[in-house]
């Protein structure tokens, strides 16, 4: 029987209809949907894109860049900074539970540094200068700062020398930032020397915790850090959609919305 389709006109508004519902579409379903083949389907989403309306990804599109970008810390840290306060809050309450943590870069990490106060001794293992200057302040905290390769746009240290330091340590907890969690693909960062030096603190570290703002889901850094399983919990902004939060949690990744 021969295929019904809709005028290009028509077909546009449905599929920018589609994404304001649902945030990403895939070719075979708008294919199916629409009534026309899967080529016809990704010239709309070309033109759509070189209109600035949508980002095309493998298999469809979205209504956001699924690959992050490098900005500077000072860039980062206004962006979604009451969620990056919520999500700090919430992480420093976990401290309690260890006297030896590992804190990643990342402005989100670098928010907790404002709220460690511990009424207990802590140590704190760190490739971020601003958060060992914050918290060499405290009196019950005990700072070891790694060296190596420093990164301007994070001012964070990557490299040979801060990895092999890692091989010496065990450590109760880490809190790690990201720049990308992708459910099929994994979490990642924009830089391929800080993901590795990312994968050793997860080698060591017992429980590993995600601070993720809710703009950093279904997008892809370039340096791949780990599969999800290796993750135990994230802490999130409500932002994040439901759809999501399920897809963790069937995951058996404990997912904390605040």
């Amino acid at each position: 029987m021969k295929r019904t389709s809709m005028s290009l006109l028509n077909r546009h508004t449905a599929i920018l209809s589609e994404l304001r519902t649902n945030g990403t579409v895939s070719v075979p379903r708008l294919s199916e949907k629409l009534k026309v083949s899967e080529v016809t389907i990704r010239k709309d989403l070309r033109f759509l894109e070189e209109q600035k309306l949508l980002f095309r990804e493998h298999g469809g599109a979205s209504l956001t860049n699924s690959y992050a970008n490098q900005r500077p810390v000072s860039e980062k840290s206004k962006i979604l900074a009451e969620e990056k306060t919520r999500i700090a809050k919430a992480a420093v309450e976990m401290i309690a539970e260890t006297d030896s943590v590992i804190l990643g870069s990342g402005t989100t990490v670098q928010a907790m540094t404002r709220y460690i106060h511990p009424d207990h001794k802590l140590n704190v293992i760190t490739s971020s200068l601003a958060i060992s200057l914050e918290l060499a302040q405290r009196k019950l905290v005990s700072v070891i700062q790694l060296g190596g390769l420093m990164r301007n746009s994070s001012d964070s240290v990557v490299g040979p020398y801060a990895e092999s330091f890692m091989e010496q340590i065990t450590c109760g907890m880490l809190f790690l930032g990201v720049d990308g969690i992708d459910v099929n693909y994994g979490i990642t960062t924009t830089n391929l020397l800080e993901a590795r030096l990312n994968q050793r603190f997860i080698d060591v570290s017992q429980i590993t915790v995600l601070l993720a703002d809710s703009s950093k889901f279904r997008k892809r850094g370039f340096g791949k850090i780990c599969d999800l399983n290796a993750i135990q919990q994230i802490i999130t902004d409500s932002n994040i959609s439901p759809d999501i939060v399920n897809e963790l949690e069937d995951l058996g990744i404990k997912v904390t919305v605040v």
